[in-house]
């Protein structure tokens, strides 16, 4: 293999905390290394490149647009290089690791109390768990396990339904008592608060109960459940949210079905892996905990 033109390690840190500190000084003195050391180390850097990555003004250091442009990856290039050092020890020699990616809301408020038991029956398996709002390529990405929601047909994936959904509109009790709602009707003239990912949620809700209206697509938008949840509990305007992701602020007292109507999504929850990891001993174990619990 032919030998790559790679910059150290080393004098990505140096040039790192230079440009952080805009200072060889300060980078020497966060490094425990001389200013000479850092100055070198960037000096052949900057070699490497054959561009300078910093130019001295007065008695000060500015990055050149070269300079600020390989900063940025060369932050992600040790960021990931820390992460996954910090994994690498988290592991013991024995362990399996289970790479899992979950809807951040599915993932916090249905998955997580029924991972315990599998952890105590299976502690040669790690769990690594990752956030994704979107559908994506599980084998692209080195993932093993993950939790979509959808119709329940993907390419090349194994697919076992774990929940259907029902949609709820909720909203602060303070709200709810200001504007007391007496029919369907009385909530189009309240703020609608909507999930980014799913735009027409409000018309179908209003739309399956005969009711027309041209406020169903407006209101704030949210990428994700919990920050759409929080808005709805201080009192910003009435959420459209799946039942299971507010459970507990229901029995709780701190959201109140503002309809009692419950709109039954089309789509569900899935548990989906690629079909040629289905015979690992990790993936099977999983699968057959998690589906127990499934409708």
């Amino acid at each position: 293999m032919a030998s790559r033109n790679l910059p150290s390690t080393a004098a990505m840190q140096c040039f790192e905390a230079a440009a952080r500190h805009m200072s060889f000084t300060r980078a020497a003195d966060e490094l425990n290394l001389t200013q000479s050391a850092v100055s070198k180390q960037v000096a052949h850097l900057e070699t490497t490149l054959q561009h300078k990555l910093f130019r001295r003004v007065r008695r000060s250091l500015l990055l050149t647009p070269e300079g600020a442009i390989f900063l940025s990856d060369v932050r992600k290039v040790l960021t990931q290089i820390e992460m996954s050092t910090q994994a690498i020890m988290t592991y013991s020699g024995n362990s399996e690791v289970l790479k899992i990616a979950t809807l951040p809301s599915f993932g916090s408020r249905w998955l997580a109390n029924k991972l315990p038991p599998f952890l105590a029956a299976n502690p040669g398996i790690s769990l690594e768990f990752h956030d994704r709002v979107k559908d994506f390529d599980l084998e692209q990405q080195d993932i093993d396990i993950a939790l979509f929601y959808g119709h329940g047909s993907w390419p090349s994936l194994a697919c076992h339904k774990l929940i259907g959904e029902d949609m709820v509109a909720v909203a602060a009790p303070e709200l709810l008592a200001q504007h007391p709602i007496h029919s369907v009707d009385d909530l189009t003239r309240l703020p609608l608060l909507h999930l980014s990912t799913r735009p027409d949620a409000w018309h179908q809700w209003f739309a399956n109960q005969e009711v027309i209206t041209d406020r169903s697509y407006h209101g704030t938008r949210f990428e994700t459940f919990p920050m759409l949840v929080r808005t709805a509990m201080a009192g910003g305007g009435v959420a459209l949210v799946p039942h299971f992701t507010v459970d507990e602020e229901l029995e709780g007292g701190r959201l109140t079905l503002a309809w009692p109507y419950r709109l039954l999504s089309e789509s569900a929850y899935y548990l989906v892996y690629p079909e040629h990891l289905g015979e690992l001993a990790k993936v099977r174990r999983f699968v057959e905990h998690i589906t127990q619990f499934s409708d």
